[in-house]
């Protein structure tokens, strides 16, 4: 019985049982105000405990308040619909293999809209009876790497991912999709980046501001859009995400100076401090940009190690010495700190500074202005930040930071190779020169100026 009410607690899972009606009874409820009719819906284990959930005949959902309940009558049942209705993806010789590899999110799920249900749709079937556009541009294999939410996303996953890539290449995949949470995207494509070498092929990770549920999401048309670059002459990590709340067009950013730079607008990914690769509208690509790396017949290699003892430190005023004291005594191995300005953090941290640099710990200083250069040569701050062995990291962004020192410090424990290898541009992470337009560019007003 307790399946049969899931999510239910308290007065709420009392008045079910009294009623004797469970998940996905049909119901016509009276509380002291009206009347309402619809279906009885699972809820989360974290729903408040006095409410019911329904799902009324207009596809909405409505909480009712056990308070208010005064009769329950179940007048029928509709479960919910687990299996897709799958059309055979078709198989068309004439059009590239790509690897689409699923780690969790919306991209690859859709809604049952009679009980709704959000349901896993990640065989080519399934995909293709939801997004049957992607058979005009590949033939797709798919495969659930692991699901999970993107912010329990860990550096052993970004190796996975990294060894699935390189056997998807192996086997002879033109190019690879990655469906992936939005909130740390940006975390796994630099990761990414930095573990695949030589790569000869595509790596495009997508995903999905709005779910599947809503009109306005943008799954689809970034499937479509991820799929026509896993069929181009690129050959870099990239996100290809919405470029315009209306749904015109993609954009193609490299993975390592990308940022989402909204909690919920669909366009939300920007490329910082310079302007996206390229374009993808109407399954047509656009360059904006030649300094990529083309498709090539090289075999893919990796460097997955990883030195996952590393802090991000987002500096604030007020900042004790005992934080950065914490990371010395549990033996890290490097503090990316997120600085002021041009790249500062309070002279009262100089000690716990100096130790830790005196214990091997690596330091690398960005900024939280996110544009930007770090500057540590203008004020005395700076310049005695360096003397005490603090790395400026140019304008790396700090997430990217993060994800490039605990590469490093994953591949050599030398102190003069470490400050070497995170000072080299490795895989477009650095932008040599901040174009000025790139602070706050808009593509439709640049193309319509001429200006790309």
């Amino acid at each position: 019985m307790e399946d049969k009410l899931k999510g239910y607690k308290g007065k709420s899972i009392d008045i079910l049982k009294k009623y004797k009606v469970e998940i996905w009874d049909i119901i016509q409820i009276t509380t002291k105000k009206t009347q309402l009719e619809g279906i009885i819906m699972p809820r989360s284990e974290y729903s408040a405990p006095d409410f019911i959930e329904i799902k009324l005949e207009n596809n909405y959902n409505v909480g009712i308040n056990v308070s208010d309940i005064q009769n329950i009558k179940k007048i029928g049942k509709r479960e919910a619909n687990y299996k897709f209705p799958e059309k055979e993806f078709p198989y068309n010789e004439a059009l590239p293999k790509v690897q689409l590899l699923g780690t969790g999110g919306t991209v690859a799920s859709r809604l049952d809209y009679t009980t709704g249900a959000v349901i896993p749709s990640f065989t080519p079937s399934e995909l293709y009876s939801s997004v049957p556009e992607l058979a005009e541009v590949c033939n797709l294999d798919c495969e659930i790497v692991f699901e999970i939410l993107s912010e329990n996303m860990k550096f052993d996953y970004w190796q996975k991912l990294a060894e699935k890539v390189k056997q998807a290449a192996d086997s002879g995949s033109y190019g690879i999709i990655i469906g992936h949470g939005t909130d740390t995207m940006s975390f796994t494509s630099a990761a990414l980046a930095f573990m695949l070498k030589d790569l000869s092929i595509p790596v495009v990770l997508t995903g999905s501001q709005r779910s599947s549920d809503r009109p306005s999401s943008d799954a689809a048309l970034n499937l479509i859009n991820a799929a026509t670059v896993a069929t181009s002459d690129i050959a870099e990590v990239v996100v290809t995400m919405l470029g315009s709340p209306s749904h015109d067009y993609g954009l193609i950013h490299r993975g390592t100076i990308v940022r989402k730079m909204h909690s919920s607008v669909r366009d939300t990914f920007r490329t910082i401090d310079d302007i996206p690769l390229g374009m993808v509208r109407d399954r047509k690509i656009k360059m904006f940009k030649n300094d990529y790396k083309k498709r090539n017949e090289s075999e893919t290699t990796i460097e997955t190690n990883f030195e996952k003892k590393v802090a991000l430190v987002y500096y604030y005023p007020g900042m004790e010495n005992e934080l950065i004291e914490f990371y010395i005594d549990k033996n890290y191995k490097g503090i990316v700190f997120a600085g002021t300005g041009l790249g500062h953090v309070s002279t009262n941290l100089y000690n716990s500074i100096e130790r830790a640099i005196q214990n091997n710990i690596t330091i690398l200083m960005t900024t939280q202005t996110i544009h930007g250069y770090v500057g540590m040569n203008v004020y005395s701050t700076g310049r005695e930040l360096q003397d005490l062995g603090v790395i400026p990291g140019k304008n790396l962004l700090p997430e990217v930071g993060y994800v490039k020192l605990g590469w490093v410090l994953g591949q050599t424990s030398d102190s003069k190779e470490i400050k070497n290898l995170l000072l080299k541009n490795i895989a477009g992470e650095f932008v040599e020169r901040e174009i000025p337009i790139a602070f706050n560019y808009n593509i439709d007003e640049l193309l319509r100026n001429k200006k790309l």
